[in-house]
């Protein structure tokens, strides 16, 4: 039987890439019924929101060519109002996946090596989905401050502050104490965490790819075939991408995969924390369990 993966540990590059992997291969049915459950409502919100904005988008151009410019005016704020209700559900939605992922791997952690029940995963989610929500509209805020400024602070701060969200749920902290640290972690290793991160991204992004193909192409065929409809495309194509495009956000549970491992890596680098753990364990009851956060007791 293969042996289970075990988070704290040191990796290399490539192990860091194929363990996760392996992880989502060993977890896959649990792992994924706790994404359903959580984010379930999230993702079909935010697959509402996309439709209703696209199909505005598509009204929008309806009524610019048929209606003046009044009517245009009034369309252009209905799309507008869309626009923002779905960066919002984008922002909540990206929230859930990384609280259930993260949740889900610190209870694995905890219970050694053992997957989590949904009801202990719930008692993590509630606990840091709004910590999550508020820190990931402040990192989405400083990473694009960084690619406004030159680019280069942007691709500077992507890995570091990456790592921030896995330390607010492995080691129950705030966002600032996580900010910090995330600091302190990835100094002198840098280059090998921004290129783990780079590459998982990158098949992430090629799976994407893959996954809205189909969507693609029903677009093009759908101009091709009714050129004098351009740029109008049908309810049903509308459709049909936007629910491709939200099947695909479960991809995202791969790189908060990535960046955890990077994270455990990390650690272990610079404190060895597992050896220390295991120490600290030596003459404890092996049956006592904790499966919330420290400050819920």
């Amino acid at each position: 039987m293969e042996p289970k993966i075990e988070l704290a540990k040191l990796r290399d590059f490539g192990e860091i890439i194929s363990d996760t992997f392996q992880f989502i291969r060993q977890n896959f049915k649990e792992l994924l019924k706790s994404f359903f459950i959580f984010c379930g409502f999230f993702l079909i919100a935010l697959s509402a929101i996309s439709f209703l904005q696209q199909y505005k988008i598509m009204h929008v151009f309806n009524e610019a060519s048929a209606g003046g410019p009044q009517t245009f005016s009034s369309s252009m704020s209905d799309f507008w109002m869309s626009y923002v209700a779905t960066m919002i559900f984008s922002v909540l939605t990206m929230s859930a996946i990384s609280v259930t992922v993260l949740s889900y791997m610190a209870l694995y952690k905890q219970k050694g090596n053992v997957a989590p029940t949904t009801d202990e995963v719930w008692g993590y989610f509630k606990y840091y989905f709004l910590r999550i929500v508020g820190g990931t509209l402040v990192v989405g805020l400083l990473i694009g401050a960084g690619f406004v400024l030159c680019l280069i602070p942007g691709i500077y701060l992507f890995p570091i502050l990456g790592l921030i969200f896995p330390i607010m749920v492995m080691e129950n902290a705030t966002f600032g104490y996580a900010f910090n640290r995330s600091f302190q972690l990835i100094k002198e290793n840098w280059w090998a965490t921004a290129g783990a991160v780079l590459v998982i991204w990158i098949i992430v992004y090629v799976m994407i790819i893959v996954i809205t193909i189909p969507a693609s192409a029903v677009n093009m065929a759908s101009v091709w075939l009714r050129p004098q409809k351009i740029p109008q495309l049908s309810t049903g194509t509308i459709l049909f991408s936007v629910l491709l495009q939200t099947f695909a956000q479960v991809l995202l549970i791969i790189p908060t995969i990535g960046i955890s491992l990077c994270y455990f890596n990390l650690a272990e680098h610079k404190e060895g924390a597992s050896l220390l753990d295991r120490i600290n364990k030596f003459g404890s009851n092996p049956g006592e369990q904790t499966n919330l956060p420290t400050e819920e007791y």
